[in-house]
């Protein structure tokens, strides 16, 4: 009878993994008000280094609370132009983004992490080395590891799809990051910025 059993719920393990799912979705980067401090435009970007060693669209997996996976999710687009284009957004919102032939600094780095999971509540992680260089010299101006983390309340079976929640919360775990990299007073005094009154909340920008 306990052979039986065993049995049974070995098969019900690979009949849910067999039966998983894979879901592609946009980031969303959404300027929140009073949290936006602009700057000069002397800014580029050049793109990110994906070293999360994993699948360059792999974002997360939705899983039972014994661990089986139900659904995974993905990017649209490689996680190395998801947080290129955070940053890129990041500084168009500032009004510190130029073209690159004009630009004095250029806004680069690494994905150390970003990812999202649900096992009992769901949670977004962001973690972002990013290095501020000299458009002219390549001498590194800056460099940092930011990071961002988000989660929400226990998900209740039967609920509905998790996946746009845990899409909610990696975004903001990654708009965080940004935020907090591109206000730095650290770089902030470096670069010898020029205050000026803040800008009001802009739209939603898809990544």
């Amino acid at each position: 009878m306990k052979s039986l059993l065993s049995l049974v719920t070995l098969l019900s393990v690979f009949a849910l993994v067999s039966c998983s799912t894979t879901s592609q979705v946009s980031l969303d980067y959404v300027p929140g008000p009073g949290h936006v401090k602009p700057g000069q435009p002397e800014f580029a970007t050049r793109p990110f280094s994906d070293q999360r060693g994993i699948g360059p669209m792999d974002l997360g997996t939705v899983r039972t609370q014994i661990g089986t996976p139900l659904e995974y999710v993905q990017t649209r687009v490689p996680v190395s132009q998801v947080v290129t284009n955070a940053f890129g957004h990041g500084l168009q919102t500032r009004n510190m983004l130029t073209a690159p032939r004009s630009a004095r600094y250029v806004v680069t780095g690494d994905v150390m992490d970003l990812y999202c999971q649900m096992l009992v509540r769901p949670y977004g992680y962001a973690r972002v080395r990013v290095t501020v260089l000299d458009a002219a010299s390549g001498q590194i101006v800056h460099s940092h590891v930011y990071s961002g983390e988000r989660s929400s309340r226990a998900y209740v079976p039967g609920s509905g799809s998790p996946v746009p929640t845990l899409r909610d919360l990696v975004s903001g775990a990654l708009q965080d990051a940004v935020d907090q990299a591109l206000d730095d007073p650290r770089l902030r005094n470096r670069l010898r910025p020029e205050i000026q009154p803040e800008y009001p909340t802009g739209p939603t920008i898809t990544l």
